[in-house]
Protein backbone atom coordinates (compact mmCIF):
# COMPACT_ATOMS: atom_id res chain seq x y z
CA UNK A 1 0.00 0.00 0.00
CA UNK A 2 1.29 3.82 -0.81
CA UNK A 3 -0.53 6.63 0.45
CA UNK A 4 -0.32 10.35 -1.11
CA UNK A 5 -1.03 13.29 0.42
CA UNK A 6 -1.18 16.97 -0.96
CA UNK A 7 -2.15 19.89 1.13
CA UNK A 8 -1.65 23.61 0.67
CA UNK A 9 -0.67 24.64 3.74
CA UNK A 10 -0.39 28.48 3.41
CA UNK A 11 2.84 28.86 4.52
CA UNK A 12 5.20 25.65 6.16
CA UNK A 13 6.02 27.61 9.00
CA UNK A 14 2.15 28.73 10.22
CA UNK A 15 1.09 25.35 9.30
CA UNK A 16 3.62 23.83 11.43
CA UNK A 17 3.11 26.21 14.71
CA UNK A 18 -0.49 25.35 14.30
CA UNK A 19 0.18 21.25 14.45
CA UNK A 20 0.89 20.22 10.86
CA UNK A 21 3.57 18.14 12.38
CA UNK A 22 0.84 16.31 14.18
CA UNK A 23 -1.17 15.56 11.37
CA UNK A 24 2.07 14.22 9.76
CA UNK A 25 2.77 11.74 12.78
CA UNK A 26 -0.80 10.52 12.40
CA UNK A 27 -1.44 10.05 8.66
CA UNK A 28 1.92 8.90 8.13
CA UNK A 29 2.07 9.50 4.51
CA UNK A 30 4.92 7.96 2.09
CA UNK A 31 4.22 10.81 -0.68
CA UNK A 32 3.53 14.23 0.79
CA UNK A 33 2.61 16.95 -2.06
CA UNK A 34 3.06 20.52 -0.67
CA UNK A 35 1.63 24.09 -1.60
CA UNK A 36 2.17 27.21 -1.26
CA UNK A 37 5.02 26.46 0.97
CA UNK A 38 6.10 30.07 1.24
CA UNK A 39 10.13 29.58 2.39
CA UNK A 40 13.38 28.78 0.93
CA UNK A 41 15.21 25.00 0.91
CA UNK A 42 16.67 25.01 4.25
CA UNK A 43 13.08 25.78 6.09
CA UNK A 44 11.01 23.46 4.24
CA UNK A 45 13.55 20.70 4.91
CA UNK A 46 14.27 21.72 8.59
CA UNK A 47 10.62 21.64 9.13
CA UNK A 48 10.17 17.94 8.03
CA UNK A 49 12.47 16.45 9.49
CA UNK A 50 14.92 14.07 8.36
CA UNK A 51 14.34 10.94 6.61
CA UNK A 52 12.31 12.57 3.41
CA UNK A 53 13.53 13.21 -0.13
CA UNK A 54 13.05 17.00 -0.69
CA UNK A 55 13.12 18.88 -4.18
CA UNK A 56 11.19 22.08 -3.80
CA UNK A 57 10.74 25.16 -6.49
CA UNK A 58 10.43 28.46 -4.95
CA UNK A 59 8.54 31.23 -6.20
CA UNK A 60 10.84 34.36 -7.63
CA UNK A 61 8.06 36.44 -5.88
CA UNK A 62 8.69 36.62 -2.03
CA UNK A 63 6.52 35.02 0.34
CA UNK A 64 4.60 33.76 -2.26
CA UNK A 65 3.59 30.00 -3.71
CA UNK A 66 6.23 27.33 -3.88
CA UNK A 67 5.97 23.79 -4.29
CA UNK A 68 7.36 20.91 -3.22
CA UNK A 69 7.58 16.82 -3.04
CA UNK A 70 8.62 15.26 -0.13
CA UNK A 71 8.54 11.09 -0.32
CA UNK A 72 10.44 8.53 1.80
CA UNK A 73 10.61 7.29 -1.60
CA UNK A 74 14.20 7.36 -3.28
CA UNK A 75 14.19 9.67 -6.64
CA UNK A 76 15.43 9.35 -10.09
CA UNK A 77 14.94 12.33 -11.43
CA UNK A 78 13.51 15.57 -11.13
CA UNK A 79 12.34 18.41 -13.30
CA UNK A 80 11.30 22.09 -11.91
CA UNK A 81 8.66 24.49 -13.43
CA UNK A 82 7.08 24.68 -16.66
CA UNK A 83 9.31 27.16 -18.91
CA UNK A 84 10.02 24.80 -21.78
CA UNK A 85 14.28 26.34 -21.31
CA UNK A 86 12.56 29.84 -21.57
CA UNK A 87 12.88 32.37 -18.24
CA UNK A 88 9.65 32.36 -16.90
CA UNK A 89 8.08 35.13 -15.35
CA UNK A 90 7.83 35.57 -11.54
CA UNK A 91 4.16 34.76 -11.26
CA UNK A 92 5.25 31.45 -12.85
CA UNK A 93 7.88 30.00 -10.62
CA UNK A 94 7.25 27.83 -7.45
CA UNK A 95 4.57 26.48 -8.85
CA UNK A 96 5.56 22.87 -10.50
CA UNK A 97 7.55 20.31 -9.74
CA UNK A 98 8.19 17.01 -10.81
CA UNK A 99 9.91 13.60 -9.59
CA UNK A 100 10.20 9.78 -10.78
CA UNK A 101 10.07 7.48 -7.93
CA UNK A 102 11.39 3.93 -7.37
CA UNK A 103 8.85 2.15 -5.36
CA UNK A 104 9.07 -0.63 -3.59
CA UNK A 105 8.85 -3.37 -5.73
CA UNK A 106 11.40 -1.92 -8.33
CA UNK A 107 8.37 -0.19 -10.20
CA UNK A 108 8.24 3.30 -11.18
CA UNK A 109 5.97 6.39 -10.38
CA UNK A 110 5.83 9.87 -11.42
CA UNK A 111 4.41 12.89 -9.29
CA UNK A 112 3.59 16.21 -9.25
CA UNK A 113 3.03 18.62 -6.98
CA UNK A 114 1.28 21.81 -8.13
CA UNK A 115 0.26 25.31 -7.34
CA UNK A 116 -1.93 27.12 -10.20
CA UNK A 117 -2.94 30.65 -9.92
CA UNK A 118 -5.90 32.06 -8.21
CA UNK A 119 -6.84 34.73 -10.50
CA UNK A 120 -8.49 37.59 -10.12
CA UNK A 121 -11.20 38.99 -12.98
CA UNK A 122 -10.02 42.14 -14.69
CA UNK A 123 -6.82 42.15 -13.36
CA UNK A 124 -3.87 40.57 -15.57
CA UNK A 125 -3.41 37.74 -13.28
CA UNK A 126 -6.45 36.09 -15.10
CA UNK A 127 -4.45 36.31 -18.17
CA UNK A 128 -1.51 34.57 -15.96
CA UNK A 129 -4.20 31.74 -15.23
CA UNK A 130 -4.94 30.90 -18.83
CA UNK A 131 -1.14 31.33 -19.93
CA UNK A 132 -0.45 28.81 -17.41
CA UNK A 133 -3.17 26.64 -17.72
CA UNK A 134 -1.98 25.88 -21.31
CA UNK A 135 0.96 25.02 -20.38
CA UNK A 136 0.09 22.52 -17.91
CA UNK A 137 -2.16 21.18 -20.05
CA UNK A 138 0.64 20.79 -22.79
CA UNK A 139 2.56 19.02 -20.21
CA UNK A 140 -0.38 16.77 -18.71
CA UNK A 141 -0.41 15.72 -22.51
CA UNK A 142 2.86 14.63 -22.24
CA UNK A 143 3.38 12.69 -19.45
CA UNK A 144 -0.39 10.81 -20.49
CA UNK A 145 1.09 10.06 -23.57
CA UNK A 146 4.14 8.37 -21.50
CA UNK A 147 1.71 5.61 -20.16
CA UNK A 148 3.09 4.73 -17.08
CA UNK A 149 1.83 5.37 -13.28
CA UNK A 150 1.60 9.13 -12.59
CA UNK A 151 -0.52 11.76 -10.23
CA UNK A 152 -0.65 15.38 -10.33
CA UNK A 153 -1.87 17.21 -7.05
CA UNK A 154 -2.17 19.82 -5.70
CA UNK A 155 -4.13 23.29 -5.81
CA UNK A 156 -6.07 24.17 -8.99
CA UNK A 157 -7.86 27.12 -7.92
CA UNK A 158 -10.72 25.81 -10.37
CA UNK A 159 -13.94 24.10 -8.83
CA UNK A 160 -15.13 21.89 -11.61
CA UNK A 161 -18.69 21.09 -11.14
CA UNK A 162 -21.55 22.72 -9.22
CA UNK A 163 -21.36 19.86 -6.59
CA UNK A 164 -17.75 20.93 -6.03
CA UNK A 165 -18.33 24.16 -4.10
CA UNK A 166 -21.55 25.10 -1.77
CA UNK A 167 -22.66 28.85 -3.04
CA UNK A 168 -22.50 28.02 -7.00
CA UNK A 169 -25.24 30.06 -7.68
CA UNK A 170 -23.48 32.67 -6.23
CA UNK A 171 -19.92 32.10 -8.16
CA UNK A 172 -20.80 31.85 -11.66
CA UNK A 173 -18.93 34.72 -12.89
CA UNK A 174 -16.25 34.59 -10.27
CA UNK A 175 -12.76 33.38 -10.65
CA UNK A 176 -12.32 29.80 -9.95
CA UNK A 177 -15.26 28.62 -11.00
CA UNK A 178 -15.55 30.12 -14.94
CA UNK A 179 -16.69 27.78 -17.77
CA UNK A 180 -13.61 29.13 -19.33
CA UNK A 181 -11.36 27.69 -16.34
CA UNK A 182 -13.49 24.39 -15.79
CA UNK A 183 -13.23 23.87 -19.95
CA UNK A 184 -9.78 23.03 -19.15
CA UNK A 185 -10.43 20.12 -16.49
CA UNK A 186 -12.72 18.58 -18.87
CA UNK A 187 -9.90 18.66 -21.18
CA UNK A 188 -8.00 16.98 -18.80
CA UNK A 189 -10.79 13.95 -17.76
CA UNK A 190 -12.25 13.76 -21.20
CA UNK A 191 -9.59 13.87 -23.39
CA UNK A 192 -6.59 13.57 -21.87
CA UNK A 193 -7.36 10.66 -19.57
CA UNK A 194 -7.14 11.55 -16.30
CA UNK A 195 -8.85 10.26 -13.58
CA UNK A 196 -10.34 12.94 -10.48
CA UNK A 197 -9.83 10.54 -7.77
CA UNK A 198 -11.10 12.99 -5.37
CA UNK A 199 -14.74 12.94 -7.11
CA UNK A 200 -14.43 9.14 -7.86
CA UNK A 201 -14.33 8.44 -4.43
CA UNK A 202 -16.54 10.99 -2.78
CA UNK A 203 -19.65 10.39 -5.14
CA UNK A 204 -22.51 12.25 -6.16
CA UNK A 205 -21.55 15.33 -3.82
CA UNK A 206 -21.57 17.74 -2.46
CA UNK A 207 -17.91 18.20 -1.86
CA UNK A 208 -16.32 16.66 -0.49
CA UNK A 209 -14.21 20.24 -0.21
CA UNK A 210 -10.83 20.99 0.98
CA UNK A 211 -11.13 24.90 0.54
CA UNK A 212 -12.96 26.85 3.52
CA UNK A 213 -12.58 31.01 3.59
CA UNK A 214 -11.30 32.55 7.12
CA UNK A 215 -13.98 34.99 6.78
CA UNK A 216 -17.20 34.57 8.50
CA UNK A 217 -18.53 31.11 9.69
CA UNK A 218 -17.67 29.11 6.26
CA UNK A 219 -15.70 26.39 8.06
CA UNK A 220 -18.45 26.05 10.59
CA UNK A 221 -21.32 26.33 7.82
CA UNK A 222 -19.01 23.93 5.05
CA UNK A 223 -19.36 26.46 2.34
CA UNK A 224 -16.27 24.97 0.79
CA UNK A 225 -14.43 24.78 -2.64
CA UNK A 226 -13.15 21.10 -3.58
CA UNK A 227 -9.60 22.95 -5.67
CA UNK A 228 -7.80 20.32 -4.67
CA UNK A 229 -7.15 17.25 -6.55
CA UNK A 230 -5.19 14.43 -7.45
CA UNK A 231 -5.51 12.94 -11.01
CA UNK A 232 -3.90 9.92 -11.48
CA UNK A 233 -3.39 8.16 -14.55
CA UNK A 234 -5.57 5.40 -15.68
CA UNK A 235 -3.10 2.37 -15.16
CA UNK A 236 -2.74 4.02 -11.38
CA UNK A 237 -6.26 5.09 -10.73
CA UNK A 238 -7.14 1.40 -10.96
CA UNK A 239 -4.70 0.58 -7.95
CA UNK A 240 -6.96 3.56 -5.61
CA UNK A 241 -8.69 2.32 -2.72
CA UNK A 242 -9.78 5.20 -1.40
CA UNK A 243 -9.62 9.49 -0.81
CA UNK A 244 -10.16 11.20 2.07
CA UNK A 245 -10.43 14.86 2.92
CA UNK A 246 -8.65 15.57 6.71
CA UNK A 247 -11.00 17.73 7.56
CA UNK A 248 -10.03 19.40 10.71
CA UNK A 249 -12.82 19.01 13.66
CA UNK A 250 -13.02 22.37 14.57
CA UNK A 251 -11.99 25.85 12.95
CA UNK A 252 -9.83 26.57 15.70
CA UNK A 253 -8.02 23.31 14.90
CA UNK A 254 -6.71 23.93 11.79
CA UNK A 255 -3.39 24.09 10.59
CA UNK A 256 -4.33 25.45 6.82
CA UNK A 257 -7.18 27.08 5.05
CA UNK A 258 -7.00 23.92 3.12
CA UNK A 259 -7.83 20.33 4.35
CA UNK A 260 -5.25 17.65 3.08
CA UNK A 261 -6.40 15.16 0.60
CA UNK A 262 -5.03 11.70 0.93
CA UNK A 263 -5.29 8.68 -1.57
CA UNK A 264 -4.38 5.00 -0.60
CA UNK A 265 -3.07 3.00 -3.58
CA UNK A 266 -2.51 -0.66 -3.54
CA UNK A 267 -1.13 -3.36 -6.33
Amino acid sequence: MLSISTVNVNGIRAAFRRGMDAWIAERQPDILLLQEVRADDAIVRDHLGPGWHVVHQASDVKGRAGVAIATRLPMTAVRVGLGAGEPEPPTDTGRWVEADLTLPDGGALTVVSTYLHSGTLGTPSMDEKFAYLDKVTARLAQIAAQGGDAVVAGDVNIAHREVDLKNWKGNRKAAGFLPEERAYLDRWIDELGWVDLGRRFGGDGPGPYTWWSMRGRAFDNDSGWRIDYQFATPSLAQQAKDAVVDKAATWDTRFSDHAPLTVTYGR
